[in-house]
């Protein structure tokens, strides 16, 4: 590293709190009786439980969700052998990713003891403490003894993640590139350069898969592997060759696989040209590769590279496993971690390449695309679903192979409840895309040759939830169809300017005319309007010939919602629109309102809106509870503004006895129920987990949400508008694919409740 990247790793860790994790209380510990209960004398009560029966401890402690990552510091990154107290901040790290990726807690043990069975019996001294044991960074050949006894004598699961994490992703990698060149893991010849840990692990691993040992070379740094040889370990004896060849430049003539764990730069440009045609190159030496990625595709265009480094595509990166796994059989309460949990794992990872990328994930690495294909054979380290699609394998194969000592009944559930541990709880969208799939409709994508509104909607047909209306000139959307590779056969494309649609252009423009012909329009003035998409579009949906419509991202939001009032225009017994965020919080979906539209309603207008939001909220499936927000608490300050609120509080206990609302109050005392039954125990919010928020004003709304949008950690979809006939929503200015395909499934679901009312 250079000065400047040294100073800068070395301030992260030690600016603020030194290191990086800490130890976060659980419970409440704000008054002297809660002490009493953590400790003494009420802890007394837990530990007697756990004498009696030592199951115990996963339901009274945090043994089920810890891990402990212990290691003795002798073979430390890059760095060997630097011992115990110089591996902390490793050791640290690792737990960190556990925390973030897997919610899985972490305390990392450095232990000074080089001697295989001191170690062991440290380790086994302080088990107790732990559901799972992750090793780490303790050098070979100990380290396979280490785990092979501590795997035998504990019945928590134990895993050194130096060997199992890399022949995991990599395996999961080299199914997916034999796939893309139909060839199949039986026949292939692998060349492993390396004989460590990993290298070893890694082999055994594909022999699992199907691989051969004859077909298998090994090299370490003495050359070949073979069974001439008098200077072998046990370990690596079991993959010892009847073979004349002896060098590395030897070995990989005709070879269909290098699998590279060892040191940079060994694999020249020779060996390369000399294997076999569409040749396997997995270099994952760190932090510099067997071989450079850009020296080897230029080398081979049929090639198929994967480094350990993560500024080239296909990065072995253990995090895609050892979280995940941890988490399946943690959750199973497994007695370890088995072949089949592995193998699970591997084909759990390769499966999920095959699958549509999150749009999160495309924005993380700065990608417009990610297709299955030589050069994504595996994905991302920060793709979301890992959690729910790796920890159900690992866990259903503990099950399956009878090392779990808890069945999971509910599948889906289970990955709900991963996805909730993750600050991903999206139940409410789950609900919404699951009616928009089982309802799907004609959606109208007024903005289409903007690419992400082509991409949502791409996604909105793939995903079965709409059948998208492209508007926009057709050349244009064909071309981004074609350059983005997307799969979108036989789009709807509509250009409401081509001469091609001057018979339903005359028509749309006749019917705006009649209806707005008293409200200053010309009949030329209409036919002008129809034009413009967002006019257009409107009319298709009020006239039938589409369901919904979504547009906005490069147009204001009056110029895009003017169109579907002047065309569509409100629902009966509704005098004005209001806007809507949805906020998805760990304490589940929050409804704000009005966010968008209404400047300063008065009582009667505010009463509206929490009607409005009330009504739709339950067509959501959810049960709204109503705070009707102020500076002021019921009563507590009198001028126009908190008396505007408190009528409109009165309206709607008179007008909406069905409802759960209450105010003035201020936004701490709504979403705190224990501050809220204390202060003021009259309420009707008292007991209730308040899930809807009326602002007084435009301003106070806006800067509302845009502030939770952008200091906390929540996702918002809107502006979702209300009030309207039928179902035309607006998208934020410069929104991303995700977001719009969250409103196109609110779209939907929207056109489907309207048309059932």
């Amino acid at each position: 590293m250079d000065k400047f990247k040294k100073k800068e790793a070395l301030d992260f860790h030690a600016k603020g709190r030194p290191g990086k994790i800490e130890v976060v209380p659980t419970k409440s510990h704000n008054t002297q009786r809660d002490l009493a209960l953590a400790y003494s004398p009420g802890v007394a009560e837990p530990c007697l439980e756990i004498e009696k029966n030592p199951n115990d401890a996963y339901k009274y402690t945090a043994k089920s969700n810890l891990v402990a990552v212990i290691t003795n510091g002798t073979a430390v990154l890059g760095l060997g052998d630097i011992g115990p107290l110089a591996s902390k901040p490793v050791m640290e790290g690792k737990g960190l990713l556990f925390k973030i990726y897997a919610d899985i807690d972490v305390f990392d043990i450095e232990v000074d003891q080089k001697n295989v069975d001191s170690f062991i019996e440290t380790v086994k001294a302080i088990s107790p403490t732990f559901g799972g044991i992750n090793l780490e960074d303790i050098k070979a050949p100990e380290c396979f003894e280490i785990e092979r006894r501590l795997k035998e004598e504990l019945d928590i699961p134990v895993m050194h993640d130096d060997q199992h994490g890399t022949a995991i992703i990599s395996a999961a990698a080299l199914l997916n590139a034999l796939e893309c060149v139909d060839k199949k893991i039986e026949d292939v010849k692998i060349v492993v350069n390396g004989a460590g840990a990993a290298a070893i692990s890694c082999t055994k691993l594909y022999v699992s898969l199907g691989a051969t040992l004859e077909n298998i070379l090994m090299c370490d740094s003495k050359g070949v592997i073979h069974t001439d040889r008098d200077d072998l370990t046990v370990y690596k004896e079991e993959f010892a060759n009847t073979t004349s060849l002896r060098t590395l430049e030897e070995a990989m003539v005709g070879a269909d696989v290098f699998i590279g764990l060892s040191k940079g730069n060994v694999l020249s440009v020779d060996m390369l040209k000399s294997m076999g045609v569409d040749p396997i190159v997995f270099a994952m030496a760190n932090p510099v590769p067997e071989i450079d990625y850009n020296l080897a595709i230029q080398t081979r265009e049929d090639v198929i590279m994967a480094t350990g480094r993560s500024d080239h595509p296909n990065q072995v990166n253990n995090v895609l496993g050892f979280p995940f796994i941890f988490r399946g059989a943690l959750d199973v309460r497994a007695t370890k971690i088995n072949e089949e949990m592995k193998l699970a794992a591997v084909r759990a990872i390769a499966r999920m390449t095959k699958e549509m990328v999150p749009e999160e994930v495309l924005i993380t690495y700065g990608e417009r695309s990610l297709v299955f294909g030589k050069n994504y054979i595996i994905p991302k380290p920060n793709d979301p679903r890992l959690i729910s699609e790796v920890a159900p394998a690992v866990a259903k194969a503990a099950i399956d192979s009878g090392v779990a000592t808890l069945e999971i009944e509910d599948w889906e559930q289970y990955r709900h409840t991963l996805n909730k541990r993750m600050g991903r709880d999206n139940k409410l969208m789950r609900n919404v895309m699951s009616i928009a799939q089982r309802h799907p409709k004609r959606v109208v994508f007024a903005e289409a040759d903007n690419y992400n509104v082509l991409k949502a909607a791409l996604i909105s047909k793939e995903e079965g939830i709409a059948e998208p209306i492209l508007l926009g000139r057709k050349e244009k959307i064909l071309a981004m169809i074609a350059e983005n590779g997307f799969a979108f056969d036989s789009p709807i494309i509509i250009d409401p300017k081509n001469a091609e649609e001057d018979t339903r252009r005359e028509r749309f423009g006749k019917i705006l005319w009649m209806n707005r012909q008293r409200k200053g329009y010309t009949e030329y003035e209409a036919q002008r309007k129809m034009r413009e998409r967002n006019y257009f579009g409107a009319m298709m949906v009020n006239i039938g010939e589409a369901d919904a419509m979504i547009s906005g991202i490069t147009r204001s939001y009056p110029e895009t919602i003017r169109p579907a009032i002047e065309i569509i225009g409100l629902e009966e017994n509704v005098n004005r629109l209001a806007g809507l965020y949805v906020m998805i919080t760990k304490r589940g979906p929050m409804f704000f309102a009005d966010t968008t539209i209404n400047v300063n309603p008065n009582a009667e207008e505010l009463a509206g809106i929490a009607s409005l939001v009330a009504d739709s909220v339950k067509r959501l499936g959810i049960d709204p509870k109503l705070a009707m927000l102020s500076y002021s608490n019921f009563g507590s300050t009198k001028d126009p503004n908190t008396k505007k609120v408190q009528k409109a509080v009165e309206i709607l206990h008179r007008d909406r006895p069905d409802l759960t609302v209450d105010g003035e109050v201020q936004a701490n005392f709504a979403l705190d129920r224990d501050s809220l039954k204390e202060n003021f125990p009259f309420s009707h919010l008292v007991d209730r987990k308040v899930n809807v928020l009326i602002f007084p004003n435009l301003e106070a709304g806006n800067i509302a949400y845009k502030l939770l949008q952008n200091l906390g950690e929540v996702e918002a979809i809107g502006p979702v508008v209300l009030g309207l006939k039928k179902s035309v929503h607006v998208l934020q200015m410069a929104s991303e694919v995700q977001e719009i395909v969250n409103m196109v499934a609110l779209s939907v679901a929207d056109a489907h409740s309207k048309r059932d009312k």
